[in-house]
């Protein structure tokens, strides 16, 4: 993927504050995400304790959701955890991950949050400002808001608000599990978000972009492939 510049992630937390703070006027909330045949799935795992990130995206053709590619990259970093700043933990692997990935996804989904963020620009918001494409937030516990329980069918949903605002969607993708969190990452409406996660979420919590992207990057770490890999499967 072609990735424009890129800001310094080498930077102080209070520092990170004020350029999550600068760059959330960028976020678009709508978009038209045009015919999309291809999706992707971004996530990062890493050791506790460890200043290793292993990074991966995983590209599914869509809406049949096979495989195409997987690629990984792994970063140290010295940037803390802290809730809120997880993208100056991450960003730089990812960065470099989405840099070796040859396809060119028109919607990439990210395990974390979107708006539903307490600055409004969490993971998905953050890197799809970067990436300069549509993105979404699929999360697994709230950050901000609140949101009562959807019913229990799959499909059933429940706004995530905050202060009278509808910042992203409580949905069930299987029926009597946890909901996920979905909102808003960059570039596309919430109402086709939320569709999009229904479409790709067959039989499982997670939805499959997100879902292979998470036992990816399980698999990345496991194996330390700190170097990074790139794989391109059949499209069938």
């Amino acid at each position: 993927m072609e990735i424009g510049d890129i800001h310094s992630f080498d930077l102080t937390p209070a520092e990170a504050i004020r350029l999550q703070e600068a760059l959330r006027v960028r976020v678009r909330l709508s978009g038209d995400t045009g015919q999309v045949s291809l999706v992707a799935g971004a996530d990062a795992s890493y050791t506790k304790g460890s200043d290793e990130i292993h990074a991966v995206v995983v590209a599914l053709s869509y809406p049949d959701l096979v495989v195409v590619e997987r690629v990984s990259a792994c970063a140290k970093t010295s940037f803390p955890y802290i809730p809120g700043l997880l993208t100056f933990r991450e960003g730089p692997a990812l960065i470099e991950a989405f840099r070796r990935l040859r396809s060119e996804p028109e919607v990439v989904f990210f395990d974390g949050q979107g708006i539903a963020h307490p600055r409004g620009l969490g993971i998905a918001s953050h890197m799809g400002v970067l990436l300069d494409r549509p993105a979404v937030g699929v999360a697994k516990s709230l950050l901000t808001g609140t949101a009562t329980e959807p019913a229990a069918d799959r499909g059933s949903t429940a706004p995530i608000l905050r202060d009278d605002e509808t910042i992203g969607m409580a949905v069930r993708t299987k029926e009597r599990v946890k909901p996920v969190y979905v909102s808003v990452g960059h570039r596309i409406a919430l109402s086709t978000a939320v569709d999009l996660v229904l479409a790709t979420a067959r039989g499982y919590r997670l939805p499959e972009p997100t879902r292979q992207a998470h036992l990816f990057a399980n698999a990345a770490r496991r194996e330390r492939g700190g170097e990074g890999r790139q794989t391109t499967l059949p499209s069938s």
